[in-house]
């Protein structure tokens, strides 16, 4: 995600199999809906004790994850302002501090795709 044009594109390979522009929050709809239905999958997330985990599994959780991030990166870039005039914003750096520091420790998300947000991860995660 760049931050100097905005640009979101949305596919998920199944319904939507080649990328489509479409706004911020049309983004974040179709990410919840797609997670939502990744974590309902029982062929992705068995709910039976002792049920295998796919082949893919990892590959699914960090495509969740790294999604996440952008939505995250979103958040920092074009609403944070509003975020500080409602006094929230450690509420926001908590979260993305928990959601930064389980991506590290599962390697959840490649550090070069944390790019956008390095200055505050350095300044959140890091200084603490």
């Amino acid at each position: 995600m760049a931050f100097n044009r905005f640009e979101y594109r949305w596919a998920d390979g199944v319904q939507i199999k080649k990328p489509i522009e479409v706004s911020a929050p049309k983004y974040v709809e179709y990410l919840m809906d797609w997670i939502e239905a990744q974590l309902d999958d029982e062929s992705i997330f068995p709910q039976k004790l002792g049920a295998p985990f796919p082949p893919n599994f990892q590959d699914v959780v960090k495509t969740i994850f790294k999604r996440l991030f952008r939505v995250y990166a979103h958040i920092y870039h074009s609403h944070f302002q509003k975020i500080v005039s409602l006094k929230e914003e450690a509420h926001l750096n908590t979260c993305f501090k928990h959601f930064t520091l389980f991506t590290w420790e599962f390697r959840l998300i490649d550090k070069g795709e944390l790019a956008p947000l390095n200055d505050l991860i350095e300044s959140i995660v890091l200084a603490y």
